[in-house]
């Protein structure tokens, strides 16, 4: 399965979908496919959203238009969508920058587990 995301880590599989992005969208400057990239996070998290309204059937119009699975698709595409932001942000190791985000955040919130 040589090519595929089998053998590749999620980084760097975000960092193609990044590169791929930016050259469709060549003809749109920079600093405004940043912003653009950080609007399409809150766009994958409206879907997500959506996903769970139609999960808990509390649309009355639209009763169970979703199911949980497709909740976990959404958040994954939200994840997607903020790791591929990150590159294209120009971070220079985005998955460097985001771990020790993570143990920072961590660190913060299960301490006051402890307190």
């Amino acid at each position: 399965m040589k090519g595929t995301t089998v053998e590749k880590n999620a980084w760097d599989v975000t960092g193609e979908l990044a590169v791929f992005l930016d050259e469709a969208a060549a003809h749109v400057p920079t600093e405004q496919r940043r912003v653009l990239q950080v609007l399409k996070i809150g766009e994958e998290f409206g879907e997500a959203a959506q996903a769970v309204i139609g999960a808990t059937g509390t649309n009355p119009r639209k009763g169970r238009s979703h199911t949980w699975r497709d909740v976990e698709s959404e958040v994954c595409d939200v994840l997607v969508t903020a790791m591929v932001a990150l590159h294209r942000l120009g971070v220079a190791d985005p998955a460097a920058l985001f771990t020790a985000h993570l143990e920072k955040t961590a660190a913060r919130t299960l301490a006051a587990r402890e307190a």
